[in-house]
C-alpha cells in the first residue's frame, strides 16, 4: 500500500472516531429515535431518486437495513442519551467483530479456527474488563445498550455478507431506506410527538447549530464520504490489508472525546480496550499463505464475504 493510500485509510478511521462527537452534538438536540430516523431519511431520499437499487436479494437488503441501520444506531444513540461515554461508545462496538465470529458459526456454519476463537476470548475479556470498570462509577445499562447496538451491527455484517453486492456502496446507501420508518413509528409511540414537535421548533435557534453540524457531519463525512474511501480501498487490497486500520477508531474517539468533553477513561477501561482491539486485530490476522494478501486478490471484489466497517461502510471481512 503506498504511503497515500495509508493516509486515505488513516483519514478514514480519524473522520469514523469523529464521528462520535457529532452523534452527541445532534443528541443535545433530538431525541434519540427520531434522530436514528432523520439521520437516514436525509440519505434515503436522494438515493431512491438517484441511485439504482442494487441487484440483491430483497430479504438480505432488509435485514441490513434492519441489523445495520435499525438496531444498531438505535441502541447505540440510547445509550449514549443514557449517558455512556462518547469515546467508550466507539470502543464497546468493536464488540461487533467478536459477535459476528460467533453468529458466522452459528448461524452460516462458518468454521470458527483457533486465531478466531482465541481473538474472539480475549476481545470478550476486554469487554467484561470495560463494563466492569464502568459499572463502578455509573449504572451498566448504558454500556449493555451500546453493547446490543453492536449485536445488531454484527448482524447486518451476516445480511450484507450473504447479500455479495456487486456494487457495496448502493447496498449501503439502500440500506438506509429500511430505518427512517420503523425508526419514526417508534420515536411517536415512545418518545412523543412533544417531544418531536419540541426539537424541531427549537431547531433553527443558535442552541441548535452544533447538532446540525454533527448531523451533517455524520450523514456527508462520517457516512458518504468515508464509506467512499473504504469501498474504493477495499476493491485495490486485501481486506486483511485495510480493515485492520478499522482499529484506530477507537483510539481516535476516545481521544477526541478526552479532548473535546473531558472524557477521561480509568485505568481499567483503557486496560479493557487494548484488550478488545487486541483480541479483535488477532481473529482478523490472515493465516497461511494469505498472509502476504495473494490469496486474497484471487477473489473478485463482487463476491468477497462483505460487512459493514463503522458507519455504514461495506468492508469484506478478513480470512478469519
Amino acid at each position: 500500500m503506498p504511503a497515500r493510500h495509508v493516509a486515505l485509510a488513516v483519514l478514514v478511521a480519524v473522520l469514523w472516531g469523529i464521528n462520535f462527537l457529532a452523534i452527541h452534538a445532534s443528541l443535545g438536540q433530538f431525541p434519540p429515535m427520531f434522530l436514528v430516523a432523520l439521520r437516514f431519511a436525509i440519505i434515503a431520499i436522494p438515493t431512491v431518486l438517484l441511485v439504482p437499487r442494487p441487484q440483491v436479494p430483497l430479504r438480505w437488503l432488509l435485514l441490513y437495513g434492519l441489523g445495520f441501520g435499525t438496531l444498531q444506531f438505535l441502541f447505540l444513540y440510547l445509550g449514549m442519551e443514557a449517558g455512556f461515554p462518547t469515546g467508550l461508545a466507539s470502543l464497546v462496538l468493536q464488540a461487533s467483530a467478536p459477535f459476528t465470529v460467533v453468529l458466522g458459526g452459528m448461524l452460516l456454519r462458518e468454521r470458527l479456527g483457533g486465531r478466531s476463537l482465541t481473538g474472539v476470548a480475549v476481545a470478550t475479556v476486554g469487554l467484561v474488563a470495560v463494563g466492569l470498570s464502568y459499572g463502578t462509577s455509573a449504572p451498566v445499562g448504558p454500556f449493555l445498550l451500546v453493547l446490543l447496538g453492536a449485536l445488531g451491527w454484527a448482524f447486518g455484517n451476516l445480511a450484507s455478507r450473504q447479500a455479495r453486492a456487486p456494487k457495496p456502496l448502493h447496498l449501503v446507501l439502500w440500506m438506509s431506506v429500511v430505518p427512517p420508518l420503523p425508526m419514526l413509528a417508534l420515536s411517536l409511540a415512545l418518545e412523543g410527538p412533544e417531544a418531536i414537535g419540541d426539537s424541531l421548533a427549537t431547531s433553527l435557534t443558535a442552541a441548535a447549530v452544533p447538532a446540525w453540524i454533527g448531523l451533517a457531519y455524520t450523514v456527508l463525512l462520517g457516512t458518504l464520504l468515508g464509506s467512499g474511501i473504504w469501498v474504493w480501498l477495499m476493491a485495490r487490497y486485501p481486506a486483511g490489508t485495510v480493515a485492520p486500520f478499522s482499529m484506530l477508531v477507537p483510539v481516535v474517539g476516545i481521544a477526541t472525546a478526552w479532548l473535546v468533553l473531558g472524557e477521561q477513561p480509568g485505568l481499567g477501561e483503557l486496560a479493557g480496550g487494548v484488550l478488545v482491539i487486541g483480541g479483535v486485530l488477532w481473529a482478523s490476522r490472515p493465516s497461511g499463505s494469505s498472509r502476504d494478501g495473494r490469496t486474497a486478490t484471487h477473489t473478485p471484489p463482487a463476491h468477497r464475504p462483505a460487512a459493514a466497517e463503522p458507519d455504514g461502510v461495506p468492508a469484506p471481512l478478513p480470512t478469519r
